[in-house]
Formats: structure tokens, C-alpha cells, sequence
């Protein structure tokens, strides 16, 4: 959601890049804390709501997300995966918090999330094929060789900005929705949108993250 005053305006830099850094503190503190959890427990699952307990369920969820779309091997990409999923649904759900600019609401940070996804996939491929992976933007006849390879190579440029167009557009017109009725009435109504906009954050974020999966069991796939 777009404010007026934002937690960060002091620091003269733009609010999404301040607070897509303050996310990214959040979590990486989150992950030591994780991390230091796990070095002194035991191997008994614990009881309680813990830390431990919330990180290896967010783990296990986005693992059987990979398993389902990559199949055999996916859990060497579940690093990447994870880190979209968790780092776009904290910046969309903090912008449900007032005083919060939502990064993922400004196109240059979704563009660059969309970008990472781009090289991520295709790095991927290169691994998995070597100079064979040149085969997939050429299409299976070599008569029409030059032609696909021309559809692939817009196809595959347009991947990264339909990533980003497709986050920003969303959250950008959630927050909107969610800002104007809470200038509107501030009792009852928006509890709804903030509701609803609670909802489409976690969409979004696995909408992203699917996306991503799907390009990188197509880029690793030897099925062409």
C-alpha cells in the first residue's frame, strides 16, 4: 500500500529499495535464528509452535512444490525457490502494515526478481545440458531452425517482464484497494480488504514461485 509517510522516508532512499532491504534483514535473522536452533536440537520434532517447527514445515511445502512441477532432483532448487516465495510474501504482506511501502508493489523490483528467475533457469539448463541446451530455442526440424530459434529468443526475453508485470500489477492494485477503503470507512469494511489483501499476497507469492519451477523443469527437461 502506497503512503504518505513511510517508516524509511528519513534515509533518503527510494521506499521500495529501503524496505526490500529491511525484509531481507528480517529474514536473514530469521534464518540465523533458525539455524541456531538447529544446531543444539535434538532430532524429536517438538511440541510447540517453534521456529524450528514453522522453518521445516515452509521447507517441507515448498520441497513437495518442487517435487510435483521439477520431479526427480528438485530439492537442489529448492534454495532458490524458497528464498522467492518467503522474501515475496513478507514484502507484500508488510505492505498491509501502515507506514510500509511494499517493495513488490514498485515494477523495478519485481523486474529484478523476474531477472534473477530469468538467469536462474537458464544457468540451470546450461548446467544440466552443457552446449546442448542450444537445442531447446531450435525446435525440432532444423528447416525451421532459424525461425524458432528467433520465437524462442523473444519468448524466452519477455519471461522475465511478465514475471515482474504480473507481481506489481497485482500487488500494486491490491494495496490501492486496500488504501482506499481504509480512507473511506475505518471500522468493519476494511478488515475484509486487509483480509483479501492478506489472500492475494500469499497468491501472488506462489503464483511467482511456480512460474520459476516450471521454467526450470522445462530448462532441465530432456524431453524437447
Amino acid at each position: 500500500m502506497e503512503h504518505g509517510f513511510t517508516w524509511f522516508s528519513a534515509l533518503g532512499l527510494p521506499d521500495a529499495i529501503a524496505t526490500a532491504a529491511f525484509v531481507s534483514l528480517l529474514l536473514l535473522g530469521f534464518a540465523f535464528l533458525v539455524r541456531g536452533r538447529l544446531a543444539t536440537a535434538g532430532p524429536e520434532p517438538e511440541d510447540d509452535v517453534t521456529v524450528r517447527n514453522v522453518a521445516e514445515m515452509f521447507v517441507e511445502g515448498i520441497h513437495g512444490l518442487a517435487q510435483g512441477v521439477i520431479g526427480h532432483g528438485a530439492e537442489k532448487y529448492v534454495p532458490l525457490l524458497a528464498t522467492f516465495f518467503v522474501f515475496i510474501l513478507v514484502s507484500n504482506l508488510l505492505g498491509l502494515v501502515p507506514g510500509f511501502s511494499p517493495p513488490t508493489s514498485d515494477f523495478n523490483i519485481t523486474f529484478g526478481l523476474g531477472l534473477v528467475a530469468f538467469v536462474a533457469y537458464n544457468y540451470f539448463g546450461a548446467r544440466a545440458h552443457g552446449a546442448g541446451y542450444l537445442k531447446q530455442f531450435l525446435g525440432p526440424m532444423l528447416l525451421l531452425a532459424p525461425l524458432m530459434l528467433l520465437v524462442e529468443i523473444f519468448s524466452h526475453a519477455f519471461r522475465p517482464i511478465s514475471l515482474g508485470i504480473r507481481l506489481f500489477a497485482n500487488m500494486f492494485a491490491d494495496h490501492k484497494v486496500v488504501e482506499i477503503f481504509t480512507k473511506l470507512t475505518y471500522f468493519g469494511v476494511p478488515v475484509i480488504f486487509y483480509v483479501l489483501g492478506a489472500f492475494v499476497s500469499v497468491v501472488q507469492a506462489f503464483v511467482f514461485t511456480m512460474l520459476t519451477a516450471i521454467y526450470i523443469a522445462l530448462a532441465i527437461s530432456h524431453d524437447h
